[in-house]
C-alpha cells in the first residue's frame, strides 16, 4: 500500500486576472523505501505539490491520503513527527548554534536538555554534519544547511521526508553526497519525495516525475555513482588563522 497517495489534485493561485492553474489533475503515489524526485523548471508548482503533499495547503480538487487515510484532518498531529520537512532556518536566532537548532527537535518529543543534545549530535553524525555541530547557523555553507537541516527533520522519526531543492546552490563537490544520503534515509525504509530543478539531481531516485504547466508526467530512474562524504570542516580559529 502507498504511504502517501496524491489523487488528482487540482488547485490554482490567485483570483481574477491573476489567476494561475498551479497543478492540473496531478496523481503520485509513494511507497515506503523509496525515493520519488520532481523536476521542473521555476514556477512549475513543485513547492506547492509538497505543500500539498504535507498537508500544509489543501487542494481545490483531489484527495491526499497518508497511510490510507486522508490526511488534512490529521496533519497537525503528524506534521513533524511521522512526515519531515527538510527545511534550513529562514531566520536563524542569532549565535544558535547547529546542534542546538537539532536539538530542539529532540525537545519537542519531551527529550530532556541534556538527552536532545546527546541525540542532536548523534543525528548530526548520521547526516555527516558532526563538524558542524558548534557552528551558528549563520555560519553554515548551503550544504552543510541542507545536512543540518536533514538531521532536523528526521529528530521526529518520519515515515515521509519531503525536501525542496536539496541541492539548490549547494557546491559541486557536495551535490552527489547529498544525494546519496537521501538515498541511504530511503533504504532504511523512510519514504522520501524531493523536487529539483537539476537534471543530474535524478540520479539514483526509484522514481523520477516532470511537472510541466502544472501537468505530471513520468519518468524513469537513472543510477547513482559512489560518492564520499563531506569533509569536517575546519574550526573557527583555524579559518580565522587562514584569513589573518
Amino acid at each position: 500500500m502507498s504511504l502517501l497517495s496524491i489523487k488528482h489534485v487540482t488547485t490554482q493561485h490567485g483570483r481574477g486576472r491573476t489567476e494561475r492553474l498551479v497543478l492540473k489533475d496531478v496523481s503520485l503515489d509513494i511507497a515506503a523505501g523509496e525515493l520519488v524526485a520532481v523536476w521542473g523548471l521555476r514556477r512549475s508548482g513543485r513547492t506547492t505539490l509538497l505543500r500539498i503533499a504535507t498537508g500544509m495547503e489543501r487542494p481545490e480538487e483531489g484527495e491526499v491520503l497518508f497511510a490510507g487515510q486522508e490526511l488534512a484532518p490529521r496533519r497537525d498531529k503528524i506534521l513533524g513527527s511521522e512526515i519531515g520537512c527538510v527545511q534550513p532556518p529562514s531566520s536563524p536566532g542569532e549565535g544558535e548554534s547547529a546542534l542546538d537548532w537539532v536539538a530542539e527537535g529532540w525537545m519537542a518529543g519531551r527529550s530532556s536538555l541534556a538527552a536532545a543534545r546527546r541525540r542532536a549530535r548523534e543525528t548530526l553524525a548520521e547526516v555527516k554534519a558532526e563538524g558542524c555541530a558548534e557552528f551558528s547557523l549563520r555560519e553554515l555553507d548551503a550544504g552543510e544547511a541542507v545536512r543540518v537541516a536533514l538531521a532536523r527533520a528526521l529528530t521526529g522519526g518520519p515515515r515521509l521526508l519531503v525536501v525542496d531543492e536539496p541541492t539548490n546552490g549547494v557546491d559541486l563537490m557536495d551535490r552527489d553526497p547529498i544525494l546519496r544520503l537521501l538515498r541511504g534515509i530511503a533504504n532504511r525504509g523512510v519514504a522520501v519525495l524531493m523536487t529539483t530543478g537539476d537534471g543530474a539531481a535524478l540520479a539514483g531516485v526509484d522514481c523520477s516525475f516532470t511537472l510541466d504547466h502544472g501537468e505530471l508526467l513520468g519518468g524513469d530512474a537513472q543510477p547513482l555513482a559512489s560518492v564520499s562524504p563531506l569533509r569536517r570542516r575546519a574550526s573557527h580559529s583555524a579559518q580565522s588563522r587562514r584569513m589573518g
